[in-house]
């Protein structure tokens, strides 16, 4: 299989030693980092710049014709965006400090161990990644509007939050680095995923995997594979779905649940770059990118040390929070719209009117289960459906059970409305007060109201009438 260049710009060598150029292209080769150029004549330099594929540059102090401190000099003026660092065979601090000055971001000494440069050059990688995601993230949002918008045709809102979400996505899909998603149970994070993975340009799969309940044998097993005889009952080698995303995008859910020895080698991993599959003592190499999602606050667990800090920190470096259902009403009638004609189309129907007070009772509801639990609301009253406008009936029986669990009983027992009141309200206030707050969440619809408290339209219109008389 042929694997994609790392990283995604052009790393250039420049010397005159071409053993030298050898050398490190190798060492770099052999910790993933591929995307390499060499040129032994510091004359071309500036030409090969022009190109605009070079984000960093590996820079020799000492040369022919163009000395490394002039070459440093111009970059630093006529390419900004480029990196540089400087390996020279002079240890001195004098000329350290100078090239730093001059714009440097490292200076390394030739006889230095191999694991110090290539960190270097593996922090400058990656901070010339984040410079050039943040340009592309404050042009897109500056800019407005979506490049891609089929991207998102999954995700159907109009709400102005998810439209400034999908313009970050958009911004950050192509980073290698991890993304975090946030949001309730139901808001659509697996979508938003499968978006990213759209955008990112990969070539290889999505694989996903709900890791909640998994144990840090079974997490080891699943993510990284394992060899034949690893452990007992390892009669077969199997692939990792590390190895099954290749090129491609890993996609964690419930990231949350994570015991802390399997978060330890996923910090590993992302750290690192590289795994070992279970009874196996050869390195892999991570080639997919990784994004994981909760509906947990991962902040109060760190701060409740259930959650490691390092682990966190190295996650959310994009991240997104997908506002719930409750904060964006405007998108449920387009929903219900979309999830009727999916509905009936799945179930093999004519696809039902809604009934005009069916977006007010809905609106009136706070969705625990968000955009999911609106779906099976939907296929459940289209299963049922027979006349042509849809029947109120089964999304009054849901919305009912659903408040009728822990939330529903507290309020109506001794923990309830009236806990701590020094004197109670009358039957008459407390029913005009119950009235008044279901028609001031049906928008003045009674039959919605009505509804509501478990009565009938008439008997609801009778008691407001005989209020306003």
């Amino acid at each position: 299989m042929t694997h994609s260049l790392y990283p995604g710009f052009k790393i250039l060598l420049v010397d005159d030693e071409q053993a030298w150029l050898r050398s490190v292209s190798l060492i770099l080769a052999r910790a993933g980092i591929t995307n390499i150029a060499t040129c032994t004549d510091s004359r071309q330099v500036m030409e090969i710049l022009a190109g605009r594929e070079v984000g960093l540059v590996l820079l020799d102090l000492t040369m022919p014709h163009l000395s490394g401190e002039e070459l440093l000099t111009t970059i630093a003026e006529r390419h900004p965006e480029v990196t540089t660092i400087v390996v020279s065979g002079m240890n001195q601090i004098e000329t350290a400090v100078r090239c730093m000055k001059l714009g440097s971001f490292d200076y390394f000494v030739k006889t230095v161990e191999e694991d110090r440069l290539v960190q270097g050059v593996m922090r400058a990688v990656r901070m010339h990644e984040l410079e050039r995601e943040n340009r592309v993230m404050s042009d897109r949002l500056l800019s407005g509007g979506l490049r891609h918008p089929a991207a998102f045709s999954e995700i159907v809102t109009a709400d102005p939050a998810m439209h400034a979400i999908f313009a970050y996505i958009e911004a950050v899909a192509q980073s290698p680095q991890p993304l975090l998603i946030t949001g309730d149970s139901g808001v659509g994070k697996e979508l938003v995923a499968r978006a990213v993975h759209r955008l990112s340009g990969s070539r290889g799969q999505l694989v996903s995997v709900n890791v909640a309940g998994l144990d840090d044998n079974v997490f080891s097993d699943t993510l990284f594979g394992h060899l034949r005889g690893a452990f007992t009952g390892a009669d077969q080698p199997r692939k990792g779905m590390i190895e099954e995303a290749a090129e491609g995008t890993l996609f964690l859910d419930e990231i949350g649940d994570l015991s802390i020895a399997s978060q330890v080698k996923l910090l590993r991993l992302l750290q690192e770059g590289e795994y070992f599959p279970l009874g196996s003592d050869r390195p892999k190499r991570l080639s997919a990118r990784i994004i994981v999602a909760t509906h947990q606050n991962l902040s109060a667990k760190e701060a409740a040390g259930q959650f490691r800090r390092d682990l966190y920190y190295r996650l959310r470096t994009h991240r997104i929070q997908i506002p719930p259902l409750r904060e964006r009403l405007g998108d449920i009638p387009l929903l219900v719209e979309h999830f009727l004609h999916k509905a009936a189309q799945d179930l093999g129907k004519k696809k039902p009117t809604p009934p005009r007070e069916l977006f007010q009772l809905l609106s009136s509801y706070a969705f625990p289960g968000n955009v999911r639990e609106l779906r099976a609301m939907i296929y459940d009253a289209v299963s049922v459906h027979r006349d042509r406008v849809l029947s109120l009936e089964s999304f009054i029986r849901a919305i009912g059970s659903a408040g009728e669990g822990t939330v529903g009983e507290a309020r109506l027992t001794g923990e309830g409305l009236f806990k701590g009141m020094e004197s109670l309200p009358t039957i008459n206030d407390a029913v005009e007060q119950l009235i008044a707050e279901a028609m001031a969440r049906a928008d003045g619809n009674q039959t919605i109201a009505a509804r509501l408290l478990g009565i009938s339209q008439p008997a609801l219109s009778k008691r407001l009438s005989r209020r306003e008389g």
